[in-house]
C-alpha cells in the first residue's frame, strides 16, 4: 500500500513506472561490460530479482513497506565491487531514469539512488577495514 506522503506521488511516480524503470534499466545493466559480468554472475533467477527490485524502489519512492530484504551485506560480500562500480550504476541508472520517467521522478529516482549508493560505499569500506583491522 502506498503511504499518502510518500515523495513520488508528488511527482507521479506509480508502481508501473517503477517496474518499467526497474526493468529498463537492468537490461542495460546485465548488458554493460563493467556491471553485467557481477550482476550475472550472482543473479540466476532475473524475473525473481527484478520483483524484489520493484519492491524495493517502491518501498523507497512510494513507503509502500514492500521490500523485506537487508540490501548491505549482499554488497559486502561482492569482494570486486568498487566505487568504480557505484559510478558505473549510478551513471546508467541515471541515463534510464531519464529516459522512462518524466524529469521530476527522474530527478527523486536519481537523488535517492545517490543516497543509497553513498550509503552501501560507506558499509561496505567499513566492513572492509574492520576485516583487515588487527
Amino acid at each position: 500500500m502506498v503511504h499518502p506522503k510518500a515523495p513520488g506521488i508528488a511527482v507521479g511516480i506509480t508502481e508501473p513506472m517503477i517496474r518499467g524503470l526497474v526493468d529498463a534499466f537492468y537490461a542495460k545493466v546485465r548488458a554493460d561490460a563493467v556491471l553485467g559480468p557481477i550482476f550475472n554472475a550472482r543473479i540466476h533467477d532475473w524475473d525473481e530479482h527484478l520483483a524484489k527490485l520493484a519492491d524495493f524502489w517502491s518501498s523507497i519512492v512510494m513507503m509502500s513497506g514492500r521490500y523485506k530484504g537487508r540490501p548491505m551485506p549482499v554488497h559486502v560480500a561482492i569482494p570486486e565491487i568498487s566505487d568504480a562500480h557505484f559510478g558505473r550504476w549510478l551513471a546508467l541508472f541515471g541515463e534510464t531514469a531519464t529516459e522512462v520517467c518524466p524529469p521530476q521522478a527522474a530527478h527523486l529516482f536519481t537523488d535517492r539512488a545517490g543516497r543509497i549508493a553513498e550509503s552501501l560505499k560507506a558499509g561496505i569500506a567499513i566492513a572492509r577495514e574492520a576485516a583487515t583491522a588487527p
